[in-house]
């Protein structure tokens, strides 16, 4: 029925074959799964016209039906398989050959065809349809009408490949600085001397002695800058794979390492340096994962995950992968961009009760949320008083018209440009300094340009109705989490944002079809409800 590989776009034969597993054993697929549901309507769901944009060509052999890889392509995020362990599954496995319209000696197309799929919807205009698809169909039943609520979180998901110490990492780029550039065997002969680069291996080198590995690094990074200098970056095309392994050397040979104790830098003596840089690429293989903190004592390298959901359906309706750090990598940041472009909060005569943690209670959040007439119940972030126990922030009276700042003693300042406030002198004879200040020149406080609302959400918080709702329903997006990386799809199977961010969509509409049916989706006369 389906031609493995092709060119131009594929229809699914509207006859069934004799041995078609879902007309032979139908009945035996659970009513209500996915299998069931898909079997039924997957070419309503994932029609013929869905695909046409990605095979302009009307030559050579005939693709997967869109209502075949639709499927697949939803089975495997829901089940979080392989490409092999898909093709294998759609082979061996009668509710995968249901679903799929397949017959019951019909094998798989080969597992490189995802691939294909992936990279052919990944460059498309609408590289997410599929989730799309799906959404369309939360839209028809009308089962967020009603709903104003929506929470946010995040989660970090591990990368798919290993992290890579300081010296690993220097040996790569600089071998990648050799292979892509142009005469890169002269520039490496020249001015990459300290070490053989065509050795496999860790170099064999007295680990346990400092001044050996300190020598080593030595002469790695002076190789390194050696071979920077040699090259000027501004004949590299932006975006270049020459241009790429420059900036990657240069990233690389930077964030780890500082001139040795004594040094300098010019007299060639370098160490690892004695810190983490804030944006640090942890893999060669793999430049967009990062460190991330899944807690306090749990650090992981990869991405995050963020999300928005319905906390009462446990429905998503945006998601996005980032670096685990570095820029717009926080919930905040992430936060911001998802409910602006959230298409489920686009009424702009509706008001949401946007719920989360303190890790969303920035300034900018906040402002971002009342600009869009929500209500943020975001937990407040805690504040954090000079001496334990004693005066915070909101001990000190702000005079917004005024631009000032009393104490609790009652002295009052200026508050200045950058938002400084010095008590100073005032505290030395001050009956409350011991509850206020340990500092030998006074208290300090710096107020920022988002103190005022900060404060006046800080006390809104302590309202009984904002405990109440914020109790009730924001933990409902721990499960939407729990669902999300339940399975093993904590370990992502891809390398850089942009793909896993792909797989990320995939896998929140494949949930999200299987929340559907949970809640009792029906499709009936060409509409679809919730019953």
């Amino acid at each position: 029925m389906v031609v493995k590989t092709g060119y131009m776009q594929g229809i699914e034969a509207a006859q069934r074959g004799y041995l078609d597993v879902e007309a032979l054993a139908g009945e035996l697929l659970a009513p209500g799964s996915a299998y069931a549901f898909l079997a039924e309507h997957r070419s309503r769901l994932f029609p013929d016209s869905m695909m046409e944009d990605l095979f302009p060509s009307r030559r050579g052999r005939p693709s997967i039906p869109s209502s075949v890889i639709g499927t697949v392509l939803v089975l495997q995020a829901l089940e979080g398989l392989s490409d092999r362990a898909t093709a294998e599954a759609l082979t061996f496995d009668l509710r995968w050959k249901a679903a799929c319209g397949f017959g019951l000696t019909e094998a798989a197309f080969h597992p490189t065809a995802l691939v294909h799929w992936r990279n052919r919807l990944r460059t498309s205009g609408s590289p997410h349809r599929i989730t799309e698809a799906v959404a369309q169909v939360i839209t028809a039943t009308g089962v967020l009408t009603g709903k104003h609520r929506r929470a946010v979180d995040s989660t970090v998901f591990q990368d798919a490949v290993a992290r890579q110490d300081t010296i690993t990492q220097l040996i790569a780029v600089i071998r990648r600085f050799g292979r892509v550039m142009e005469h890169g065997a002269t520039l490496m002969a020249v001015h990459a001397t300290s070490y053989d680069y065509t050795r496999v291996g860790k170099p064999e080198i007295a680990w346990d002695d400092a001044e050996a590995k300190e020598a080593l690094i030595s002469g790695l990074v002076t190789d390194a800058l050696a071979l920077l200098g040699a090259v000027d970056p501004d004949t590299l095309e932006e975006g270049s794979p020459e241009y790429q392994a420059y900036v990657l050397l240069a990233l690389v040979s930077g964030q780890d390492v500082e001139p040795a104790e004594g040094s300098d830098g010019t007299d060639g003596r370098w160490r690892i340096a004695r810190k983490v840089a804030p944006d640090r690429i942890v893999s060669t293989v793999d430049t967009e994962a990062r460190h991330a903190h899944k807690s306090r004592s749990v650090m992981m390298d990869g991405f995050k995950g963020h999300i928005v959901a319905e906390p009462e359906t446990g429905l998503y309706t945006s998601a996005v992968m980032t670096k685990a750090a570095g820029p717009g990598s926080s919930d905040a940041d992430a936060g911001i961009v998802l409910l602006g472009t959230d298409p489920t909060m686009q009424d702009a005569d509706t008001d949401y009760q946007v719920l989360g943690d303190s890790a969303y209670g920035s300034g900018a959040m906040l402002e971002s949320l009342d600009a869009a007439g929500h209500q943020g119940l975001v937990k407040p972030k805690p504040l954090r008083p000079a001496v334990p126990g004693g005066y915070d922030l909101d001990d000190f009276t702000h005079d917004e018209a005024r631009n000032t700042l009393s104490c609790p003693a009652g002295e009052v300042r200026t508050i200045s440009a950058r938002g400084n406030v010095n008590f100073g002198t005032a505290c030395k004879a001050c009956p409350l300094r011991e509850q206020c200040t340990k500092a030998k020149g006074g208290r300090k406080v710096v107020i920022s340009k988002h103190h005022a609302r900060q404060r006046a959400h800080r006390a809104a918080a302590q309202e009984p109705g904002f405990r109440h709702d914020y109790r009730a329903f924001r933990p409902l997006v721990e499960r939407s989490i729990g669902w999300l990386v339940a399975g093993g799809n904590r370990r992502l199977r891809y390398r850089g944002v942009e793909k896993n961010n792909a797989w990320l969509q995939q896998r929140i509409g494949a949930l999200n079809l299987r929340r559907l049916l949970n809640l009792g989706l029906t499709g009936h006369d060409g509409t679809w409800a919730i019953t």
